[in-house]
């Protein structure tokens, strides 16, 4: 599935991400090229409407193996890489958490699709089978409903609940900045909330509360993982690594890199296992940037497939929460 969110890019002489900068001027002058017109804020309130938790549902039986997919925007195809090793090891959670762009492959992983389905997948279509952009979007420049839709059709209309596999979408509560989590319910609305980047994809309302961005929160949950009950739990961070930060990078970029730091530390310090694959620091919107990102994912993810086999080996000494060898 085409990454949902736009993420960094590098930057021109003037300090403004050129690329970013281009698509969207071109995005908008298709948008009124189409006659889109203005959008009111919106709100979902169907009966389907996803249900907001101030924590994670503590899930009875409990999951052994919880997978914590995080966001990334276009660093998010890097999920996909450790998807297939996972796969491919015989290691298969019981649980997904994801937030933002985890949110939306958890979703599909959560519905079924194998990770050589959901590779096909993402490299269908274009930036536009998510993306539904107009000049007079509510507080950003995309709407979310395209991807909504495409999440919905895609998963076949199921409830968060009625999926095969359990799925737990992290998205961030405008009011309070807080971490909102849900289990239940649409989940196109739920992922839509996930992904709503400020200033970029327009807030989400859900029965009168807007939500954002699972990042503005929790970027990797793994404290969520451990509040549904899960035993051991794999986080996988697709974020830039501190040492990848280059020289020329500007000080805003610098600074959010610092806060999202300061948000995933004491999260995936509570993990059994992280797999944090070294991606470059300019992400883009770009197929060569998305296949490079799911080759980095994979090769890392094998390299620890070792030390992961040993570490679940250790915790679950009968066998019963391992992969075979």
């Amino acid at each position: 599935m085409p990454s949902p969110i736009l993420s960094t890019t590098r930057p021109n002489s003037a300090g403004i991400p050129a690329r970013r900068r281009w698509l969207k001027a071109g995005l908008l002058l298709s948008a009124g090229a189409l006659g889109i017109g203005g959008c009111a804020p919106f709100d979902y309130a169907q009966p389907d409407a996803p249900e907001a938790l101030e924590l994670p549902p503590r899930i009875v039986p409990g999951p052994r193996l919880a997978l914590v997919l995080g966001s990334g925007g276009p660093r998010g195809y890097a999920h996909l890489g450790v998807l297939r090793v996972l796969e491919d090891a015989g290691i298969v959670p019981d649980l997904v958490v994801g937030s933002s762009v985890g949110a939306l492959i958890g979703a599909f992983w959560a519905s079924g699709l194998d990770a050589g389905r959901l590779d096909a997948l993402s490299f269908e279509g274009g930036p536009l089978t998510v993306f539904d952009p107009t000049p007079f979007a509510d507080r950003g420049w995309i709407r979310g409903q395209r991807l909504q839709d495409y999440v919905n059709e895609g998963i076949g209309g199921r409830r968060l609940e009625d999926l095969p596999r359990r799925l737990v979408v992290v998205a961030t509560r405008r009011s309070d900045k807080r971490a909102a989590f849900f289990a239940t319910g649409n989940a196109g609305v739920a992922v839509r909330a996930s992904s709503a980047m400020p200033g970029i994809v327009s807030p989400v309302g859900i029965r009168g509360v807007e939500y954002e961005d699972g990042d503005e929160s929790s970027p990797v949950p793994v404290l969520a993982a451990r509040a549904a009950g899960a035993e051991f739990v794999i986080a996988v961070d697709v974020s830039a690594r501190p040492d990848t930060i280059p020289p020329d990078a500007p000080a805003h970029r610098r600074e959010r890199d610092r806060r999202r730091r300061e948000r995933i530390e004491p999260e995936v310090r509570e993990a059994d296992f992280l797999i944090h694959p070294p991606l470059d620091y300019w992400a883009g919107p770009r197929r060569s940037y998305f296949i490079e990102a799911r080759r980095r994912g994979e090769v890392h993810a094998r390299d620890l497939l070792p030390a992961l086999r040993a570490s679940l080996g250790a915790r679950f000494p009968d066998g019963t929460g391992a992969p075979p060898a």
